[in-house]
């Protein structure tokens, strides 16, 4: 796509393209189309027949299988395909088996063993091409020559056959056997190409009568294979297990299988172990039982005198339990993975050969240049373009949603600095590739590094960022003061983005394999540029609707066939991090379920002590591996690779069951004293079946994509490129182009079409009236109806029945910025917590959407849990109140405690630690993260997770919308400097009065028991401990409120004061500078003594 580094602007509706001469020079090229198959059942390529098509084995699901394989099962196998059961057909020159003679086809048996020079071959229209017609000036392949091979003298062919001659036929009339040399390696395949040499040889007379193994065919060969990959399997787990070779042989031994080592799986699950987890899984047991108990306990033995405050306390206590189940059990299969980086090396990146790792998109999103400073924006595109991945395979595209002209321009300067920072990173492998945390690391730069150029070099580097800072600084400062006449580009043309809410769409391709080297001459990733088309009038839908302008436009310029998204302040912290999630994608025997790879997200710039739980490690380390065990983690919003297909909207590919026996396999007497009752549950499976698949198709719900002509099938890109155009556009809108991307599984774009017509295309699919009449945000993409997209999104490719995988390498992949401050943190939680309410009201909540799908019922009990959670709010608010009441009131929630009652309590709190403790075990969770999250738990319960549920429900009911604030990221003025900064938001007014009512409690509580004497003093316990649980996990808020104290810590002005009250009564009660008498007191007793 020849751009000539200008901009690209303009509006598919007011008809509109326009070329904006910047200075910035780059270049876009179409990325290379995948190809090639390999056999599942002996992991070779798949190849070509003679007429220059692939060979397809089985003509019913087109399973991928190769000759030898193919011919082996049919010749000593089931003789079926492996997939769909289907029995394999007889394809030309291969011999007859038993059962050839039922079929129909053509006897082909004198061309067998012989060569026909077929001339050269016409390759084929593509299907998606011919949707382009009358679209697009699309060119068509030329004519492939298939080319030959060096013949080989008709001597040099050896005569095999199976345990001697036959003495039925003469030695000179023996198969012939295609030698390694001719086929390719040390496979045995027919010859895909005419060979003047063999054209002498003459067909030999067979006996049809004998099996053809007697002459040779294959069986020698094939036996040959066999055992020599045994020999080298059981050679390699020796070496694996023994740790050398047990022959002698050095590293460099042949037959030390290195191809082997690549066949193996690309990943494994790796189960907690039982020693842990049986305990945890016996506990959770435990935990339920005593919980029986105990509300058998609270239900039969009311509280007569505080009624009230009793069954508040016993409907808080039930529903706590209900959200501790669909919090527990979806935590009951935990596991862990390992991938294997130098399998995949050797599976998809041969010496001998390009790459042939998957291309990868990644999106990169951002807003406000002013709350997402672009610097950080700008370590985020470098992490990307300095990746450990084919630079022609990766592009990166960020999306400004704000058209900021600062956001361009800095991206300018990253795609000139990184033609410097890219091949250094590359030439020293460092990690992290951010600069800005690169250099920032307090460690010895130079440990491992034995490179002389070294010091010199990284020095340089440095004093070209810190110019490279400076830069972008610059522009933020000129930023700051827009002119009257707005922004200015370079050339004198006015910003098209001036209006924010009014602007047309905006494309800029910085750098590509075609455009600007780096220092050393090699290319660069692609980057480019969006704005997308925003008008007065429309709902741009937020974050996910650039999400899904940017899914179009990198599907119109690269269409590669994962995506990876991430936070503009979500750096690559892990170089190898793309090639860990396609050891799961690319997986040939499981990867074609997994519909995206879910990284941990980690944090920079947190306090030592995670004050307010940014780090979220419980729900990392546990929640997460927990649902990787079911079906997979939810999607969290950022450091997320994607298979674009399942964004489409498709199902999940699904493995057909093998057939069940038939009647043959019975014997007559089982057959005819059961079979009327098979054939009658036979007849009531399939009705059972067929009201289920009406219950699926009348449902709105699953938006599948079926046979029925409505939808497309996953499995089947022939079968999907068959339907009706407008079906298609009436799904994925009126972009030609687009849609014949979406039939293309494997990704790759339209070679022969010209730049222009793609420029347009790709201008026309973010305009604002797009999605108008589609299946975008609705079935197609990142899903709408909640600011919190991302577990709405992904909860709709599980019921799909797609699954996910959760990776954690050993170092995190991503790293990111947090709120430290509590005011934005709490406004963090408050946006999380809004979403899951307006999910919790919509026609896609968990509880009733979904069902009759692929959604497994733990993983819906872990969606459950995460759209009603905002519930709790209310009852904790309520639940935290009590202590306060019963102390100030002087009664309690709990009758005069048992021996019986004793034993529960203890019984259920000795439960709750122990599930604690376990899940820190196998979580690997300190009891610090551990003990942050449930402060926190209370803390944001009392406060954005009350105010969201009001919130959601005034949007949903009353119509009346909230908007959120970005998150501040950057905090210059100080190492934690922001941490300590006090910013007063509604959100503090009910966790403030909570911890003021139960201080006021606990000294009142104390005050009555001193004046009530001893006896009062036993049931103020446990009062007072239900008021300490509170201060206790709202201590964190009130260190916040207290903001930074330079001499005297926190707790000691709070246990001051504490001590000061309770000091302040005691000496109240005990008054010393009363007078007492010493002698007996006297009074009147009420008789008149002087009555006579």
């Amino acid at each position: 796509m020849a751009t000539n580094g200008r901009l690209i602007a303009g509006s598919h509706n007011r008809n509109e393209f326009i070329l904006i001469n910047a200075e910035e020079l780059s270049r876009h090229n179409e990325g290379k189309e995948l190809s090639g198959q390999i056999c599942q059942i002996c992991g070779d390529g798949i190849e070509k027949t003679v007429d220059g098509e692939p060979f397809v084995a089985c003509n019913e699901c087109a399973f991928p299988v190769c000759r030898t394989c193919y011919e082996y099962e049919r010749r000593e196998g089931t003789q079926a395909c492996p997939q769909c059961r289907t029995r394999y057909k007889r394809h030309k020159g291969s011999p007859r088996v038993e059962g050839d003679e039922e079929e129909d086809d053509v006897d082909d048996l004198e061309n067998e063993f012989g060569f026909t020079n077929h001339g050269d071959q016409r390759g084929s229209h593509h299907l998606v091409e011919s949707t382009l017609n009358g679209h697009l000036h699309v060119g068509h392949e030329d004519s492939r020559e298939v080319p030959g091979t060096q013949g080989s003298s008709i001597s040099d062919i050896p005569l095999l056959t199976y345990r001697g001659e036959d003495v039925g036929v003469s030695p000179d009339s023996h198969a012939l056997i295609v030698p390694p040399f001719m086929g390719g390696g040390k496979r045995v395949h027919p010859m895909p190409f005419p060979d003047s040499s063999l054209s002498s040889v003459q067909p030999r007379p067979l006996d049809p009568k004998k099996d053809l193994a007697v002459y040779g065919y294959g069986s020698v060969a094939w036996k040959d294979r066999v055992d020599e990959w045994k020999k080298r399997q059981n050679k390699l787990q020796m070496v694996k297990h023994q740790g050398g070779n047990p022959d002698g042989d050095g590293p460099d031994d042949p037959d030390l299988p290195t191809n082997d080592e690549g066949r193996q799986p690309l990943s494994r699950k790796v189960p907690i172990p039982s020693s842990k987890i049986s305990p945890y899984r016996l506990i959770i047991v435990l935990r339920l039982v005593v919980l029986g108990f105990f509300f058998h306990y609270r239900l039969l033995h009311p509280v007569e005198n505080a009624y009230g405050l009793w069954l508040t306390s016993v409907i808080c206590e039930i529903w706590f339990a209900l959200s501790w189940i669909l919090d527990q059990f979806p935590k009951w299969y935990p596991i862990e993975r390992e991938t294997y980086l130098d399998r995949l090396s050797l599976r998809y990146e041969r010496d001998d050969k390009p790459s042939e790792l998957a291309d990868i998109d990644i999106f990169v999103s951002t807003v406000d240049p002013m709350k997402e400073p672009p610097l950080i924006t700008a370590n985020t595109v470098l992490s990307i373009l300095a990746v450990d991945y084919p630079v022609e395979k990766v592009a990166c595209y960020v999306s400004d949603d704000g058209a900021a002209m600062l956001t361009f321009e800095a991206l300018s300067e990253t795609s000139e600095f990184a033609r410097k920072w890219v091949p250094f990173c590359k030439k020293f492998n460092i990690e992290p590739r951010a600069p800005e945390w690169y250099f920032a690391q307090k460690i010895d730069y130079l440990k491992d590094k034995i490179h002389p150029d070294f010091i010199r070099e990284r020095r340089a580097m440095k004093r070209e960022y810190e110019e490279f800072k400076v830069r972008i600084n610059g522009l933020v400062a000129q930023a700051q003061k827009v002119p009257e006449e707005g922004w200015t580009m370079q050339d004198g043309t006015p910003w098209p983005g001036n209006n924010v809410r009014d602007h047309p769409g905006m494309i800029q391709v910085f750098l590509g394999p075609d455009g600007v080297l780096d220092v050393e001459g090699c290319e660069l990733p692609r980057l480019v540029y969006v704005s997308r088309e925003k008008r007065p009038g429309f709902d741009h839908h937020k974050k996910a609707g650039a999400m899904n302008s940017l899914v179009r436009v990198s599907a119109v310029l690269s269409n590669a066939p994962y995506l990876l998204n991430v936070d503009c302040d979500h750096y690559i912290n892990n170089s190898k991090a793309l090639r860990e999630a396609m050891c799961f994608m690319m997986d040939p025997t499981s990867g074609h379920k997994v519909c995206y790879v879910q990284f941990p997200q980690r944090f920079d710039g947190i306090d030592r002590h995670d004050r307010y739980a940014n780090r979220n490690i419980v729900f990392f380390d546990i929640n997460m591996k927990g649902l990787d065990g079911i079906q997979g983690p939810i999607y969290v919003g950022t450091g997320c690779v994607f298979r674009r297909r399942a964004l489409y909207g498709y199902n999940a590919p699904v493995r057909e069951k093998p057939p069940g026996k038939t009647c043959n396999c019975w014997p007559k007497w089982c057959c005819l004293c059961c079979g009327a009752r098979r054939k009658n549950r036979k007849a009531k499976t399939k009705e059972k079946k067929n009201k289920k698949l009406k219950t699926r198709e009348a449902s709105s719900q699953i938006h599948a994509l079926d046979d029925s002509g409505e939808g497309l099938e996953a499995s089947s890109g022939v079968k999907n490129s068959l339907l009706p155009q407008t079906k298609l556009e009436k799904r994925f809108g009126q972009s030609p182009v687009f849609v014949a991307s979406t039939l293309r599984e494997n990704g790759g774009t339209i070679h022969a079409a010209d730049s222009a017509s793609l420029l347009k295309e790709a201008i026309h699919v973010i305009s604002c009236g797009y999605e108008d009449k589609t299946e975008w945000g609705k079935e197609v993409g990142w899903i709408y109806g909640s600011v919190t997209e991302d577990i709405l999104t992904g909860f709709k490719m599980h019921c799909h029945g797609w699954r996910s995988v959760y990776c954690m390498p050993k170092r995190p992949a991503f790293k990111g910025s947090a709120p430290i401050n509590l005011s934005d943190r709490l406004h963090q939680v408050l946006r999380w917590a809004l979403g899951s309410v307006e999910i919790l009201l919509s026609k896609h909540c968990p509880i009733w959407y979904g069902y009759g799908g692929g959604l497994k019922w733990l993983e819906r009990f872990s969606y459950i849990n995460s759209v009603v959670y905002p519930l709790t709010a209310v009852p904790l608010v309520a639940y935290c109140t009590l202590p306060a009441i019963c102390l100030l009131s002087g009664k309690f929630i709990v009758p005069e405690i048992s021996n019986y009652a004793s034993i529960i309590f203890i019984a259920l709190f000795v439960c709750i630690i122990a599930t604690g403790v376990l899940e820190m075990q196998w979580g690997k969770v300190g009891i610090d993260d551990w003990w942050r999250n449930e402060q926190f738990w209370v803390i944001g319960g009392v406060s954005a997770h009350l105010f969201a549920l009001f919130q959601g429900l005034l949007k949903v009911l009353a119509g009346v919308d909230t908007s959120f604030t970005v998150t501040s990221k950057s905090g210059d003025d100080g190492e934690f400097s922001e941490l300590y900064v006090f910013k007063w938001t509604s959100l503090l007014i009910a966790p403030l009065t909570l911890l003021i009512i139960n201080i006021i409690g606990v000294v009142s509580g104390i005050a009555n028991a001193i004046n009530n004497g001893y006896d009062s003093w036993g049931p103020l316990f446990g009062k007072f401990f239900f008021a300490f649980w509170v201060i206790v996990h709202l201590y964190p808020f009130l260190k916040g409120l207290m903001g930074k104290q330079n001499r005297t810590p926190t707790i000691i002005i709070v246990w001051s004061i504490l001590l000061a009250s309770i000091f302040s009564l005691v000496w109240v009660r005990v008054n010393p500078f009363v007078s007492k008498s010493t002698g007996p007191v006297l009074e009147l007793c009420g008789l008149d003594c002087d009555y006579s």
